[in-house]
């Protein structure tokens, strides 16, 4: 059993349905399913990087099942991306069991593994950057 207590406006994603609570709300979810808080939703405007990317393809496919090959396939190809634009050791490793968690399709792990790339790569930005000056 999930409880979710959520502020006024904050939005939740329950099996792909936006919910906005008007007035402050207390949700108790009894059976298996894919909820994802406001603070973790990513709209597509905000993709703007390869992780960032990655992470919205393994959004859309945990709230969306019946599109879940396609997004985990293109999550697969951003990760793939982000390495290649980060390069480091560590983002080899997120990118190996990100891999792996969307091929078990354990997709709300993979968003986990999305936002700790991320960090990563807003790590590598400014040191790309200060690279080519």
């Amino acid at each position: 059993m999930l409880h979710i207590n959520l502020r006024d406006g904050e939005q939740v994603v329950i099996n792909g349905a936006v919910l906005r609570a008007s007035g402050r709300v207390a949700l108790c979810v009894e059976n298996e399913s894919a909820v994802l808080r406001g603070r973790d939703i990513m709209h597509p405007d905000e993709a703007t990087t390869p992780a960032r990317r990655a992470y919205l393809a393994c959004m859309l496919a945990y709230i969306d099942p019946d599109a879940a090959d396609a997004h985990g396939n293109a999550a697969v190809a951003h990760a793939a991306d982000a390495f290649a634009a980060i390069g480091s050791e560590e983002a080899q490793a997120l990118c190996a069991e990100l891999i792996d968690r969307v091929a078990e399709q354990r997709l709300y792990q993979a968003l986990g593994l999305c936002r700790a790339l991320i960090r990563l790569e807003d790590d590598a930005i400014p040191l790309v950057a200060v690279a080519q000056d």
